[in-house]
């Protein structure tokens, strides 16, 4: 292996010094890809409706998704398998045809809402006809990932990431009241109504997503195969603690930027009083006249951004998860005559979101039903991957620590018990 070689395909083995950006993988993209554009606009009706009330999630939230991501990281790092893969290996077949099911619909789904939005951002700032912004951002996610090597579009989805920060921006041009943040932050103060309660839904469901577990463990097998061309399959220790860094920053940012732009739309929307946002655009064009046309510049470039990021991990984990289920031959790695189901699905789920909206279909509505798929399989799925990683014959001595799976545990269970509450509550 030449020298170039060595620099390009260094082992993950530490999180810390130079070229620390280069050596983040699947963790920050997944984390990063948790912000797409139907994130954006719960995140930003939450904070409209509530102001500050329910920045505390974050810091519960933060634990429980780094926890459950790290675990499917875990998975597929030291099995060298994706989830569905895993899964089919375990379990009854009827067990994974119902969760890649559920999952594949409401990946679908929210790839047409987040298109949707993306379009409608983008005439935003330029007009122009959205089946024109709609066909050229779906043939163009579909072409780069279908057609550039592995290790290039891994490079691409990362500096995509950095289309994030475009919201912690925002929090240094509003004028924000940091002691009121501070204090919703680190004391809960909510009332156990069905507003509230859903908004907790919708919060939880949203920052762990089941699309997520499934790119997570696949992108993991991925990167080790990419660094490790030698065929080892050797998983050292070193390389599971780098790995739980990557996912621990990719997991935070997503995080922050779920509170900052509650923090955002608190300060501007929700100050005007409680305010009703069912898309990411609505809530950049909301800002404009409460703080400014450079904050809805900045907040609209953000949704076009983690849209382009985050659809190819939709589309992506789609079909992972069909591969494995059916025994396809799958990766980015690949060249399309060497996968051709696997990059089917892709483009398949790429026309099947560009045709909800060319044929009108209301996003709003297509992301209602992409949280209830979401909400059904989350549960069910993260049980699942608790079992898996207690399990000797699937990690043996890199079994998750104790740590790990009551935070995993207590995700399901989280996930499990809100809707049940959504129920009964007054």
């Amino acid at each position: 292996m030449t020298d170039s070689n060595k620099r390009h395909h260094r082992h993950r083995d530490t999180i810390h010094g130079r070229g620390y950006f280069r050596r983040l993988g699947p963790g920050l993209v997944t984390g990063a890809a948790d912000d797409d554009p139907s994130g954006i606009g719960t995140y930003s009706q939450i904070g409209a409706s509530f102001q500050f009330q329910l920045l505390w999630t974050a810091l519960l939230a933060l634990p429980l998704a780094a926890a459950v991501q790290e675990t499917t990281a875990r998975l597929g790092l030291v099995t060298g398998k994706g989830l569905a893969a895993i899964i089919r290996e375990h379990y009854r077949r009827w067990v994974l045809w119902l969760m890649v099911t559920l999952v594949t619909a409401a990946n679908t789904f929210n790839i047409g809402a987040d298109l949707g939005s993306m379009a409608a951002a983008t005439k935003l700032l330029i007009p122009i006809p959205t089946p024109v912004l709609l066909i050229g951002f779906a043939v163009g996610m579909a072409v780069l990932e279908i057609f550039v090597p592995y290790h290039q579009y891994a490079r691409v989805l990362k500096w995509l990431c950095l289309s994030i920060l475009s919201y912690i921006l925002v929090l240094f041009v509003v004028e924000v009241s940091w002691g009121d943040v501070a204090k919703n932050t680190f004391i809960p103060n909510m009332t156990f109504d069905r507003t509230t309660i859903a908004a907790l839904i919708a919060i939880f469901g949203t920052t762990i997503s089941p699309y997520l577990f499934f790119w997570q463990t696949s992108e993991e097998v991925e990167e080790h195969k990419d660094r490790h061309r030698d065929g080892d399959t050797t998983v050292h220790r070193a390389e599971l603690s780098a790995m739980r860094g990557d996912v621990f920053v990719g997991m935070s940012s997503g995080v922050v930027v779920m509170f900052a732009i509650m923090v955002t739309a608190g300060t501007t929307i929700g100050s005007k009083g409680s305010a009703t946002i069912t898309t990411a655009e609505q809530a950049a064009a909301a800002l404009e006249p409460l703080a400014g046309r450079f904050t809805s510049l900045v907040f609209t470039l953000g949704i076009v951004g983690t849209g382009l990021l985050a659809i190819p991990v939709l589309a992506g984990s789609t079909a992972y998860a069909l591969s494995e289920t059916f025994g396809w031959r799958e990766g980015l790695s690949l060249r399309m005559n060497q996968a051709k189901a696997f990059y089917a699905v892709i483009t398949a789920s790429m026309l099947a979101g560009l045709a909800m909206n060319l044929v009108g279909i209301d996003s709003v509505r297509t992301l209602y039903f992409a949280a209830i798929l979401n909400g059904l399989a989350a549960p069910p799925l993260i049980l699942v991957i608790w079992l898996l990683a207690r399990r000797n014959d699937v990690l043996g001595a890199r079994r998750s620590n104790a740590m790990s799976q009551v935070l995993v545990a207590i995700a399901a269970l989280t996930i499990a018990v809100l809707p049940i509450l959504f129920i009964f509550a007054d």
